[in-house]
């Protein structure tokens, strides 16, 4: 069992920056996969980052690409997301997600936090 708290959300203008965090629970972190998702109203959710267990592979969305970078701590049992040149678009709130496997869809991971909201003002 993986418990998972995210932090770091909030209002910021656009162009700004933010970092979420996720400190996960448990002795073995290390052996999950981590994702980062994220949900806006109306809208279905959707992957936007992705990192392998060792951190070696990474995905991320078109959308966030080169903008948000996804990393990890096994040390800490924490992943994180910096977030930069944020735009409107990006307000939704967001979950991370750890899995026994690396994937892309919400349905392979097994395990979520309660998500963060993050508003992008224009």
């Amino acid at each position: 069992q993986v418990q998972l708290v995210e932090s770091g959300g909030g209002l910021v203008q656009a162009g700004g920056s933010l970092r979420l965090s996720c400190a996960a629970s448990g002795r073995t972190f290390s052996s999950y996969a981590m994702g980062w998702f994220r949900q806006a109203p109306g809208k279905e959710r959707e992957i936007i980052a992705g990192m392998s267990q060792s951190g070696g592979s990474t995905y991320y969305a078109d959308s966030v690409k080169g903008l948000f970078t996804i990393s990890r701590d096994n040390a800490k049992n924490t992943v994180y997301l910096q977030m930069d040149s944020l735009k409107p678009e990006d307000t939704a709130v967001y979950y991370c997600a750890a899995g026994r496997y690396y994937a892309y869809r919400a349905s392979q991971y097994d395990y979520w936090g309660q998500g963060t909201q993050v508003t992008v003002s224009s």
